[in-house]
């Protein structure tokens, strides 16, 4: 007969620091300053990523991931970065054109 005991494997957080949630380590990290390459990247992102309706609810049309999915998170974060606002986002998603050129940056 034997016992079994379960150890913590790997760094273990200082006191009194909270460990970061695993819905903080799945996020992509955004780009330090959007350039127009990240934006391209970004629209790609929610338009190939982009919701669709299914039995169990609406999951990502891509990966079958519920919606939003990780990079359709990231794009649309980076594309609120670039300027855009929501309506301009949805306005690409219903287009459905990966490529589609950015609509213009408001100006300030």
């Amino acid at each position: 007969m034997s016992t079994s005991t379960a150890y913590r494997v790997g760094p273990t957080a200082p006191a009194g620091v909270a460990e970061p949630s695993d819905e903080t380590l799945r996020e992509i990290p955004l780009p330090p300053y959007v350039t127009g390459e990240d934006a391209q990247f970004a629209v790609r992102a929610v338009v190939v990523h982009a919701p669709r309706r299914w039995s169990g609810g609406t999951i990502c049309r891509n990966d079958a991931n519920p919606h939003p999915c990780r990079l359709h998170r990231w794009g649309t974060r980076v594309l609120a970065l670039r300027g855009l606002r929501d309506a301009d986002i949805a306005a690409l998603i219903e287009r459905g054109d990966p490529t589609a050129p950015l609509p213009p940056r408001p100006s300030a």
